[in-house]
């Protein structure tokens, strides 16, 4: 498993790709720290935003269309995958309490379709952050 790429995975390529054929403009490898110290690093963080950005394998994380337990092994297998299915449950909920927007994109979804999803969570978090750019409304008396 040593092997197995977190980072700079097929699908996190496409993903930054359509970001970027958007105009939307991002650093790699940006950690997030968490309460009692628990580091997190999501595939794209946009800290001023604080909105997660996670591209997840669909064997690794569970997808529910598309994951298949190997059947040799199987409880190795059911346990591990459960696991990160939790972890990653349990990361999205930790970044939501501390006031992220997480996004979770399945390595099967299409790019480009992830790439607007996700500029609509940063419009969002961006309307949040900064109420009044925009929505400018004359004063009532």
């Amino acid at each position: 498993m040593r092997q197995v790429p977190s980072a700079n995975t097929v699908p996190e390529v496409r993903v930054r790709a359509a970001l970027h054929r958007l105009g939307v403009r991002f650093r790699l490898d940006q950690p997030i720290v968490l309460a009692r110290g628990r580091v997190v690093r999501p595939a794209l963080a946009f800290r001023g935003l604080k909105v997660a950005v996670f591209v997840d394998g669909c064997f690794w994380h569970r997808c529910p269309a598309h994951c298949r337990i190997p059947s040799s092994n199987r409880e190795y297998w059911i346990n591990k995958i459960s696991g990160n299915a939790r972890r990653d449950n349990e990361t999205t909920e930790r970044l939501e309490t501390s006031g992220w927007t997480v996004v979770r994109v399945w390595e099967h979804e299409d790019p480009e379709l992830a790439a607007l999803r996700i500029q609509e969570a940063m419009n969002r978090a961006r309307a949040r952050v900064h109420p009044s750019v925009g929505n400018e409304r004359p004063q009532v008396e």
